[in-house]
């Protein structure tokens, strides 16, 4: 392993821990694409399925011919998303900001896992869907915690999302009162409700991700320009 002097603050101790951040970093986004082209490949598959108006979880419920395929699907989300988190546990380290983001972003990959394999309409589904609401928390666990100068674009990418977060949860919460003027407007395209709740989170993924993996790939050209 390659030592280099005058590390930067935050920085990076060695050029093979760089690659392997860079790559690591890589299975956010990877989450996402394989979460949203998985449940609309497994959506087309299931014989009257409608994305709009239906829940992902009823893909994979007992009985659906798609429920495992749709479990080894959450689970290799959830294997992307530790990677990932990961990730965010080695730049919080090197920077010393705090990791609370990556075991929420962690924590998001159990729940997605129990999802899975707990089909609907087994009681630990419904356990496992709410326990979502912990990972949720990431974006604003990060906007909070992580200080460091070089982290400033991300913190503020974070507020934003995290604001997106907590409208998607809003919207969401019409499901829980059937009767409420809420849920009668959103009935009709629910799952596309349920759906944005999603694409807000993981896009926070996609877009911490590649703010960082910017910053690494500053991180990796000054090492290079090292004698």
């Amino acid at each position: 392993m390659i030592q280099l002097k005058g590390r930067p603050p935050g920085g990076l101790w060695c050029l093979p821990c760089v690659m392997h951040l860079r790559t690591n970093l890589l299975f956010g986004p990877l989450a996402a694409v394989l979460l949203f082209l998985g449940i609309f490949v497994l959506g087309l598959l299931l014989p009257g399925y409608s994305g709009v108006r239906q829940t992902v979880s009823e893909i994979g419920e007992v009985g659906s011919p798609q429920r495992i395929p749709f479990a080894v699907l959450l689970c290799a989300v959830a294997i992307c998303l530790i990677i990932f988190a990961r990730a965010l546990l080695d730049l919080a380290k090197t920077s010393q900001d705090s990791r609370l983001p990556a075991f929420l972003v962690a924590a998001m990959g159990l729940s997605a896992a129990g999802v899975g394999i707990f089909a609907y309409p087994h009681p630990l589904h419904n356990v496992f869907g709410i326990s979502e609401l912990i990972g949720y928390q990431a974006p604003l666990a990060l906007a909070l915690t992580w200080r460091s100068p070089q982290h400033v674009h991300v913190v503020r990418f974070s507020w934003i999302f995290y604001a997106l977060v907590l409208l998607a949860i809003a919207a969401n919460l019409g499901s829980l009162d059937t009767h409420s003027a809420l849920w009668l407007n959103e009935r009709p395209f629910y799952g596309l409700v349920q759906r944005g709740l999603f694409a807000v989170w993981f896009l926070w993924c996609v877009g911490v991700a590649a703010l960082l993996h910017a910053r690494t790939h500053a991180e990796r050209q000054s090492f290079r320009s090292q004698p």
